[in-house]
């Protein structure tokens, strides 16, 4: 087990969700970063060709305006969000703008996609299908190395398929990656509306806190009933509404919000090691250091249990806390 001071080094850990490279987050910090690749649903894509994340890869509690920058862009026109989302449903305009296409190199075939990823393009004609799934590919490529060379590619993809669900997914993403946070959400918004999917809400909400909008974060948080979300979702999201009250100073609220049937430590799934360093971290933030080392120890163990058994994120390990007892010698036994 490492000790304290390298899990300070460990990267902070959320939306969404790869569970992405994770650790120890800097303090207000629950959320999901860790060496670890979950597939193509699960935080950013981990090989090439793999369809970009369903899920948040980032610290859901720490505010995002911190750790990237960014803030609100104006509307297109000087419109209200809701006056262009009735002008503009599928928020075309916006991704049509006069763009450049980036290279894509000549290795990158549109068959390296995702097969989920593929079948949505079909609506599509097969030149233009085969254009879009090259950029999707090379987003997967670049989202962790170059997220504003993949933040191009994204553009691309969209200005040739605004239409499609995965490719306004993938702009988000990448709009969030590069902090642009008033972009992500919209993207966000229009995905939830061509998918009728509500799978990127913990991502929205912390959108949402990247433009300095925790109460508005909180609000968007709870207009989803938890129950009807997938159980990584569920824990993606109270990571994020965790990190949405401590920004506004609520920390008993913070650790309430993280009290959820997934914080037990005799199991790990994918997302435990996430959910333990968020309640480590608003424990410690709370003052109270012993609990959170327990818990930042329990992240370490199933972060080992998982990674030792090679599980994916459908896997379950069940950890096993022993207590080791000593014995003083007896100085009168032979």
């Amino acid at each position: 087990m490492s000790d304290s001071g390298d899990r300070e080094k460990r990267p902070g850990q959320p939306p969404s969700g790869s569970r992405p490279r994770g650790g120890r987050p800097d303090r207000g910090g629950p959320a999901a970063d860790r060496p670890r690749r979950d597939g193509p649903t699960g935080g950013r894509p981990s090989r090439d060709g793999e369809r970009p994340s369903r899920r948040p890869d980032a610290d859901l509690s720490k505010n995002p305006r911190e750790r990237r920058g960014g803030g609100d862009r104006p509307g297109y026109q000087g419109r209200s969000p809701q006056e262009q989302e009735e002008r503009d449903p599928y928020g075309i305009r916006a991704v049509r703008g006069r763009h450049d296409d980036p290279v894509i190199p000549d290795d990158v075939q549109a068959k390296d996609l995702d097969r989920v990823a593929r079948a949505q393009l079909k609506t599509l004609s097969k030149e233009n299908a085969d254009g879009v799934a090259q950029h999707l590919v090379m987003v997967a490529r670049l989202i962790d190395s170059d997220p504003k060379l993949a933040h191009e590619h994204a553009l691309s993809a969209a200005r040739r398929a605004g239409r499609i669900a995965v490719v306004r997914e993938t702009l988000a993403i990448t709009a969030y990656s590069t902090g642009d946070f008033a972009l992500a959400l919209r993207e966000l918004r229009t995905y939830r509306r061509i998918s009728g999917r509500d799978d990127q809400l913990p991502l929205m909400v912390d959108s949402e806190r990247g433009l300095g909008r925790p109460d508005r974060a909180l609000e968007l948080g709870r207009s989803v009933p938890r129950a009807s979300l997938p159980v990584e979702v569920q824990v993606q999201l109270a990571i994020a509404m965790s990190g949405a009250r401590l920004d506004l100073g609520q920390t008993d609220a913070a650790l309430v919000e993280l009290q959820i049937p997934q914080l037990d430590p005799s199991t790990a799934f994918s997302w435990s090691p996430a959910l333990f360093d968020a309640y480590a971290a608003v424990l410690e933030d709370l003052g109270r250091e012993d609990e959170a080392e327990e818990w930042w120890q329990r992240s370490d163990r199933a972060t080992e249990a998982l990674e030792g058994g090679s599980a994916d994120r459908d896997d379950v390990v069940e950890i096993v806390e022993e207590d080791i007892e000593t014995f003083e010698e007896d100085p009168d036994h032979d």
